[in-house]
């Protein structure tokens, strides 16, 4: 099992040393958020300074950027890491494309990523092989490019792009198994849901692509609640319930709590986040959903726990926890090397 990690640095200053730190302790690959700061930035310094790792979005908004705008910057990030460049996409909701993005919403957002996705590998191809441009899709076009605005072809190990996307309902999820590389699943996740929702319809891709399940890298994990002791546990807790909390109000996720049968409880966090009353939502998380939401051990059992719950179920581990001291730094890579293991 691949163990990978998100980076989010205080500064772009920070970036680097945050990087060979996250290589150091054995992890597989990284990942930078679109949450307050433009998500491929960063990875321009975490391929200089490392040397191994593979890195990626997780995730890039995909409509306020053109597939022409996004295919550029992974063609350059893939050719100047020598192959070690993921490519996260993800849609937002409507309401952040509109009012934040300022981004047009004219249709339901599953058909044109999709059409997004076909129109990134149509673009790959062109500035791979020097194809004529021929894209025509409802929403997106690539029909003209000239020599001058092509960055030209990769060498062999950077001339693939994979294709990651985050997603939680059932078409998002059969897009995977039918185009993608990958899936990044999202913490705001069960095993219940993945095996009855998102695992199912990922094989529905691959089989009406006539693609084969394993070539599909399953990439998720849960919360960490993690400490030396259960103190530090306990106060753990609370910021992850606050986090759950902000999840479980928004709509786009209310497909993982019907499964458990919390719905109630998804339609009381979001009139809650609506009268703006923030400091209560987190209450709303009782033990019983903290428990399926999060992997909750001290550091000596947090590993086997982790493998209890993914392995085999998952090709690629998302897991990590704040680290502030060295004691932390080693209990760390202690726990990503035996997370390789399984």
């Amino acid at each position: 099992m691949k163990v990978e990690t998100a980076l989010v640095a205080p500064s772009i200053e920070a970036v680097g040393d945050a990087a060979r730190r996250i290589e150091d302790a054995g992890y597989d690959s990284v990942i930078t958020p679109e949450a307050g700061h433009d998500p491929f930035l960063p990875l321009m310094i975490i391929a200089e300074h490392t040397k191994r790792l593979h890195f990626g979005t997780g995730v890039a908004i995909a409509f306020p950027r053109s597939p022409f705008v996004t295919a550029q910057i992974a063609w350059d990030l893939q050719r100047y890491s020598g192959g070690r460049f993921m490519l996260g996409l993800g849609t937002q909701v409507k309401g952040h494309n509109e009012r934040r993005y300022s981004t047009a919403w004219p249709s339901p957002p599953g058909p044109r990523l999709r059409e997004y996705i076909l129109c990134l590998k149509a673009i790959f191809k062109t500035f791979q092989t020097s194809a004529r441009p021929d894209f025509q899709g409802k929403h997106y076009q690539f029909t003209l490019i000239s020599p001058f605005f092509s960055p030209g072809p990769n060498p062999p190990q950077a001339e693939n792009v994979p294709i990651y996307i985050s997603a939680v309902n059932r078409y998002n999820c059969r897009l995977v198994g039918e185009l993608c590389d990958g899936i990044r699943m999202h913490g705001f996740n069960t095993l219940k849901y993945t095996n009855e929702v998102i695992i199912p319809a990922i094989k529905e891709g691959t089989e009406k692509a006539g693609r084969t399940y394993s070539d599909i890298d399953i990439v998720g994990g849960a919360f960490v609640i993690t400490g030396k002791n259960e103190e530090e546990i306990e106060k753990a807790k609370g910021p992850v319930r606050q986090q759950l909390s902000f999840y479980a109000s928004t709509r786009a996720y209310f497909p993982v709590l019907e499964v458990h049968g919390w719905q109630d409880v998804g339609a009381q966090l979001f009139r809650l986040s609506m009268e703006g009353r923030w400091s209560e939502m987190a209450n709303m998380m009782n033990d019983d959903m903290l428990e399926k939401f999060a992997v909750i051990a001290p550091y000596g059992q947090l590993a086997d726990k982790l493998k209890q719950r993914y392995a085999g179920l998952v090709t690629t581990l998302d897991f990590g926890f704040g680290v502030r001291t060295p004691e932390q730094q080693e209990a760390l890579a202690s726990i990503v090397q035996e997370l390789k293991k399984a």
